[in-house]
């Protein structure tokens, strides 16, 4: 029966995964690739579950995930008790990651950073329905997640919610949206984020259609996907904080008054005992309580 995880196996383990060998982990642990491999068939052995795909990069299985994410935690924990002991190297950050989504981070995310100087920010942008899987893989400390059930070891708070709007050139909304929007909208171009992108075709599943138009430009960042909007390449849903301006000086046009989506946020971490994280989840929450809607 386990009784225990043996760090030096659990933190080897990390390192194979973080630096996508078994050779490149050994060096890096200025050990023998034998020593590695080792280590990690020993942490196999005494989980009784396969742990990592011997792939290239390696990658961790789902069992080999929770030990990702547990050595994580030990290490934010050892570099929090390092800082509080005066321990820590001179001129030494205290690094926080974090998943969040592109939108926010164009439009209010970035001020909560600012309310927290002097910690060290790793941020991995992705789409706001899949950054739970980085918390879960243990590859990032705290997301912005449109998931309010918590991933295992974490706790979550509601943050608030993201409107976006149907916009659209006034140009292009003359020649192709003079009309029934539920008609027109599934044969206009228009502007995707990424092939996991389907909020237009939620939009216009919303009002009655099928799904947006098979011309579709795909624009991997928001003020790249508002450019394009704004250019005339083809209608999209817009962060109401970005469109608002454009609005007002006539660039862009509303497509319909009365209609809208809303994403509810919500905000990830894990459940430590951390000053840097308990810091950061404040601006947060206080930056998207004046930025977005309740």
């Amino acid at each position: 029966m386990m009784t225990e995880l043996p760090l030096e196996q659990v933190r080897t383990l990390l390192a194979v995964v973080d630096e996508g060998t078994f050779d490149a982990a050994a060096a890096a642990l200025h050990v023998t690739p034998s020593a590695v491999s080792q280590r990690v068939k020993a942490l196999e052995q005494r989980t009784g579950r396969v742990l990592l795909q011997r792939t290239k990069p390696v990658r961790p299985t789902e069992s080999g995930a929770v030990l990702v994410r547990f050595a994580r935690q030990l290490a934010r924990l050892e570099r929090d008790a390092r800082g509080e002991l005066g321990l820590s190297g001179p001129g030494e950050p205290t690094r926080v990651s974090v998943a969040v989504n592109a939108d926010s981070l164009a439009t209010w995310f970035l001020q909560a950073l600012l309310r927290v100087p002097g910690l060290c920010f790793e941020l991995h942008r992705e789409d706001e329905d899949h950054t739970a899987a980085l918390l879960r893989e243990g590859l990032v400390m705290a997301a912005v997640t449109s998931s309010p059930d918590p991933v295992p070891g974490c706790s979550v708070r509601p943050l608030g919610r993201m409107r976006y709007l149907p916009v659209a050139a006034p140009e292009f909304a003359a020649r192709h949206l003079d009309g029934p929007l539920p008609d027109l909208l599934p044969e206009a171009p228009v502007m995707v984020f990424d092939r996991k992108d389907d909020f237009q075709d939620g939009f216009v599943r919303q009002l009655g259609g099928t799904a947006a138009g098979p011309l579709r430009h795909h624009v991997p960042t928001s003020e790249g996907f508002l450019d394009a909007v704004a250019a005339g390449l083809g209608w999209g849903m817009v962060p109401e904080a970005q469109a608002r301006p454009l609005l007002r000086e006539g660039r862009l046009v509303l497509l319909a008054r009365r209609e809208w989506m809303d994403v509810r946020l919500h905000w990830q971490q894990w459940k430590l005992d951390s000053p840097a994280l308990a810091a950061l989840a404040e601006a947060v929450s206080t930056t998207a309580a004046q930025a977005l809607r309740h």
